[in-house]
């Protein structure tokens, strides 16, 4: 008998709203206009943590029963994903050619040509010097396509029978992705001494945008869906868990410089990203106050707003339309709403029916 396919996560769907959004305002405002939750803004980038965390949950949450019996065909596994993935993505690329100039004068003649072979085919991340060719947000891709590589392998793992070993092996991925990192402020292979959100260096990029640098934390959240199963989803205890992580991620942040740019970057906040997904994946108010069926709509559409947003806000802006149509005086603020807006539409009117199309396409191919 075919396993069947768990319920779906709502709240952590609301979620992935406010987490793209805040991506958002990472790149385009200035923190200080977001009053306390400034420290949260100021350090945007925590959101694609969270995501490549998230991303390993929910493939293990829907798979890993399924793969662990015997029924996850990797095939169709890989062709449902690249269809799910790469509609959009080819998007960003094609809205993103008027970067090739820019790109051109940048890099080394060789190296602007790998770019321009490697970015298609979700490879650029793996050089630091060409990961945000073209389109800064689609290294992402880069690292989550190789992921969902090797995932099918990674589902197989053995289901944990008792919770306390389980907690000592994540405790260790944990450990593991909090080594680059550390490597990085001890032996400052860059020179900087003290690096943040605005420092470059050829080895923070690659702390930043390589794959294997945040291998640790899609593993952690592939672990943690084994975890989810271990406790109830009415346990009270996972709504004191979810608040937990909010508020001490909110104090870490709060704390600024005094918590090393390198560390924070992607693996310092692991557990907490943890204790929030858990919360949410249960049955309590938290998760109930996120299910809200408007950010659900729109979380629904985080995807295009993470990968478009650059694409997007440059439309927006060379195009001058706010000024052109004297609504320029509500900006940013518009811009924002606009982009949630064609973020919605990506998803309906090109992922969606790319999605169904490719899916037909190979559905044919392999018959």
């Amino acid at each position: 008998m075919e396993t069947r396919k768990p319920a779906p996560l709502h709240a952590l769907t609301g979620l992935r709203c406010f987490a793209a959004l805040n991506i958002v305002f990472f790149h385009f405002s200035n923190p200080l206009w977001f009053g306390f939750l400034a420290p949260v803004v100021n350090a945007g980038f925590i959101s694609v943590s969270y995501f490549i965390l998230l991303s390993g949950f929910v493939l293990a949450y829907n798979y890993a029963d399924r793969a662990r019996k015997g029924q996850l065909d990797r095939t169709r596994f890989w062709e449902a994903r690249f269809t799910r993935i790469y509609p959009i993505y080819l998007l960003s690329l094609i809205l993103s050619l008027g970067q090739l100039k820019g790109e051109y004068a940048d890099h080394t003649h060789p190296m602007f040509w790998t770019g321009v072979v490697l970015t298609p085919l979700l490879l650029q991340g793996w050089i630091p010097a060409i990961s945000t060719f073209l389109n800064t947000p689609a290294w992402t891709m880069s690292a989550e396509a190789f992921f969902y590589v090797i995932f099918p392998w990674l589902a197989k793992w053995k289901r944990p029978e008792r919770m306390a070993p389980h907690l000592w092996k994540m405790s260790a991925v944990w450990v593991v992705g909090l080594i680059p990192g550390a490597l990085y402020m001890y032996f400052h292979p860059d020179g900087i001494t003290w690096p943040d959100r605005w420092s470059y260096g050829v080895w923070l990029w690659a702390l930043k945008y390589t794959p294997y640098a945040h291998l640790a934390s899609f593993v952690f959240g592939v672990m943690l869906a084994s975890l989810n199963q271990m406790i109830d989803k009415a346990n009270p205890i996972r709504f004191w868990l979810g608040l937990f992580g909010f508020g001490a991620i909110f104090g870490i942040l709060s704390m600024g410089p005094l918590v090393p740019y390198a560390i924070i970057h992607d693996g310092l906040l692991m557990p907490l990203f943890g204790c929030i997904i858990l919360g949410l994946a249960g049955t309590n108010p938290l998760a109930t106050a996120l299910s809200w069926k408007p950010l659900v709509f729109v979380g629904e559409a985080s995807y295009c707003l993470y990968l478009l947003h650059f694409n997007l806000w440059n439309m927006l802006h060379d195009s001058a339309v706010l000024q052109r149509l004297g609504v320029a005086r509500f900006d940013p603020w518009l811009s924002y709403a606009l982009m949630i807006v064609m973020a919605l539409a990506a998803l309906h009117f090109v992922e969606k029916p790319a999605q169904r199309i490719l899916r037909g396409w190979m559905h044919v191919w392999r018959d």
